[in-house]
Order: C-alpha cells, then structure tokens, then sequence
C-alpha cells in the first residue's frame, strides 16, 4: 500500500499518532529531504526502522519505478514531504498516477495543511473556494493567470516564496483592484506566526515599505476574496443575447449561454428578450 502522509506545517506538535506509526513500521519512507525528515522523526520520538529514501522534484522520474516495485512486491511505502500533504502542489502525483495505473492501493494520512489553515482564518468566505497553488515565477506568465481569475467568484489560496510576496501583491492589486480583500498568512503553527488582513492595496504596501524589501519572511500563504457579482442592465443582456444570436446561437441557446456568463436565471434572461 502507498501512504501519503502529511506533516507538520511548523510546528511538531501537530504531528499525529498514526505519523508516527507510519513512520516507525513503514518498510519504505520516500521523503521530499531526507534530512527535514530525520529532524522530524527526533522531534516525534520515532525511531524510523524501513528504509529512507528521497523523493523530490529532480528524482520523481526516475524514482517513481522503483518505488512501484517495492509496492508490488507486497511493501509499505509511505511518502512525506516537507509540509503538509504529499501532491498538494508537492511531490506526489506522479507516484499516486504510476500505482493507481499498476492497480496498488492508495491511501493517505490526512494531517496539517497550509492551504486550509490560511482559509480558515482569513476572515474570508470559507464556504466555496478554489485553490491556485504557486504562480508562475515570470512577471507576463503571472499576470495572465491572474487576468484570467479576475471574475472567479470563488474565495482564492495561493502559494507564495517570500522572496516574491511583494511582487504577487502589487501584480494582484493591479489585476483585481485595490480594494480587493485579502490575507496574507505567514509561519502557520510557528513561534512569529503572522496573519495581515486587508485590502490588495494596504497589503501591498505592507509588503514592500519604502526602503525595505525583506518585509515578508518565512513560508507564505495569500487568500484572496472572489470577485463581488457583477451586476447587468436589462439592455446588456438583450444585447448578449442579440450578440448570441449572430454568432450563429439559436435564441433559446443564447438564453441559456447568457445566463451562465452572468449568473442571471434564465427565465429572467427569456422574460427581457420576450418582453
């Protein structure tokens, strides 16, 4: 069977007692840093007996083979990485895609997660959320993601590097306006945990004051609130419909298609087009 165990966010404690079974009995323990790992099995007490070996973004490769034919030949294998939830933006998915396809028995140690303890206490809505991991590391490439999320209703978690919070502020001030809300979550579960909430624009500057550019520190996460709905006249969405209707849509289609761009129920739509 493969494991997909998740650990602690920063703070040991967190830890849970079936980690630490897993850890102790597993015949095989891929980790993302073998060392991060071994830190982790002081601070637990656990004396890890099966095999460690590494597991991480250059290997995954080359590594995933093998570690399907230690679950074929009948071991345990379980992965961590070095926070959180294995294939959470993590390494992972490829090893759970090779055993699903060899027919292997997957199952996870759910645990701590960065993703959802920052949602949590956002202070944002929680009931409906999407998450974005990391963005892209080029300026255009992150812009283009960020330009296409400018509508997302949806409360958004994002991944950030410290070093490029600043940057990930002002590009999502910019995309989705000033007074956008938001939060950015440092250091979860640790000693200078750190929860800054507020518009786009005063978190922005907060990231970046004048003179200093090493602002934000330590392991990041920004929770962004979805787009408020957006409102449309009666002419507008006549005018859709009508622009539906030239594209080649039949009436009803275009009903249908409006409705779903806007969020309008689609009686409303066909009673203004009928009207």
């Amino acid at each position: 069977m493969l494991v997909l165990a998740a650990t602690p966010i920063g703070n040991p404690a967190d830890a849970s007692q079936r980690l630490r079974d897993l850890l102790a009995d597993a015949d095989v323990v891929a980790a993302e840093d073998t060392r991060r790992l071994r830190r982790l099995a002081s601070d637990l007490g656990v004396q890890i007996a099966g095999r460690v070996v590494s597991y991480f973004e250059g290997n995954e490769s080359r590594r995933t083979p093998e570690l399907v034919g230690e679950l074929e030949a009948g071991r345990t294998v379980v992965l961590v990485t070095d926070a959180g939830m294995p294939s959470v933006s993590d390494p992972g998915y490829r090893l759970v895609a090779a055993a699903v396809d060899a027919g292997i028995d997957v199952t996870s140690a759910p645990g701590p997660s960065a993703a959802l303890a920052a949602l949590a206490v956002s202070g944002l809505p929680v009931d409906r959320f999407t998450f974005e991991g990391f963005l892209p590391r080029k300026a255009g490439e992150r812009d283009r993601a960020l330009a296409a999320l400018v509508d997302e209703p949806r409360t958004m978690v994002f991944f950030e590097a410290p070093h490029r919070t600043a940057d990930t502020l002002d590009a999502m001030r910019a995309a989705f306006g000033e007074q956008r809300p938001a939060a950015v979550c440092r250091e979860l579960t640790k000693t200078y945990e750190e929860v800054r909430r507020g518009p786009l624009a005063e978190l922005a500057v907060w990231a970046r004051p004048e003179g200093d550019d090493a602002r934000v520190r330590g392991e990041v996460t920004v929770v962004v609130g979805g787009a408020p709905p957006r409102t449309f006249d009666e002419d507008t969405l006549r005018a859709m419909v009508a622009e539906g209707e030239r594209a080649g849509l039949s009436r009803k289609d275009a009903i249908a298609d409006v409705a779903t761009r806007t969020g309008v129920r689609r009686r409303v739509v066909f009673d203004l087009v009928h009207r």
